[in-house]
Parts: structure tokens; C-alpha cells; sequence
């Protein structure tokens, strides 16, 4: 089958087809006599198997790896475990960041009186420019107790 199938039978694109061929996480397709890219059953299999580590939020490098393993029928399942465990703890990582984040912006929204004055303790803390603590912080933005606590 040509990209165009391809790419509709796994749900990627035809450039991101190409992507993965390039940075060899697909081999080279075999072209037909009119040099279109050609694809089989195996690599229908593995462009699904690359969608489906990428939906799991697994790297271009970690889908490469999982993709060996995959491959290795000597491999141990230990092996793939301790990079599932180690894409859980990134992710866990990621997830305590990310409230860190949310919790910031919501102290800036709550303490935003939302109405015609111009002062915004959002707009405030953005012109700081940095994650410092800026005259808009508000008593309940942890960032910045602990930074203070921190300086004392």
C-alpha cells in the first residue's frame, strides 16, 4: 500500500510516515516502479506500535527503544518494566510541575479583582519576568513563601 493508505490504516500522517523513516525508527519502504513508497502488514504494525508509544507520551528515543525490545525475543520484561517505571516517574515529575503551574496562575486569578481599575496582580507578576517573587505575589503563593522563607 502507498503512504496515503498507510497513513489512513494507522492514523498518522504521511509526513509524520516520512519523520519516523527518516530518523530510522521505520526502515526505508520499498518503492514501486513509479518510486512511490510501498508498506506492508509488518510495517503497519510497527507504525501503530510508534502511535501508540507516542499517545503514551513516551519520546522519539524511548519509542526506539521500546521498538528493540520489541523486536528482542531474548529480551527480559524486566527490561521494558524498568523503562515503563522510568516514563512514570518522569510523568509524575511532569504532573507536580504542571499543579505547581495551575495553583500559581489560580492565586494570580483569584486575587485579580476583574474589574475597570488597571492594577492585575497577573499582568504584575508576568512583567517580572522571571519565577521570582514580584510585588503581585499574593500571601498564598507557596512559590514565593517558600522562596522568602528561603532568603531569610
Amino acid at each position: 500500500m502507498n503512504i496515503g493508505q498507510a497513513a489512513k490504516h494507522t492514523g498518522l500522517s504521511a509526513k509524520m510516515i516520512r519523520y519516523y523513516e527518516t530518523i530510522g525508527l521505520l526502515p526505508n519502504a520499498g518503492r514501486s516502479e513509479s518510486g512511490y513508497r510501498q508498506y506492508g502488514e509488518n510495517d503497519l504494525q510497527r507504525l501503530r506500535f510508534i502511535r501508540r508509544a507516542r499517545d503514551l507520551g513516551f519520546s522519539l528515543a524511548e519509542s526506539g527503544k521500546l521498538l528493540a525490545l520489541w523486536h528482542d525475543r531474548e529480551r527480559a520484561s524486566a527490561d521494558v518494566k524498568a523503562l515503563a517505571v522510568e516514563h512514570i516517574d518522569a510523568l509524575n515529575q511532569k504532573i507536580v510541575e504542571l499543579e505547581a503551574l495551575r495553583d500559581t496562575l489560580q492565586n494570580l486569578v483569584d486575587h485579580c479583582q476583574g474589574n475597570q481599575r488597571p492594577d492585575c496582580p497577573i499582568l504584575e507578576d508576568l512583567q517580572a519576568g522571571d519565577r521570582s517573587c514580584s510585588r503581585a505575589q499574593v500571601p498564598s503563593d507557596k512559590r514565593c513563601s517558600a522562596a522568602q522563607s528561603a532568603t531569610k
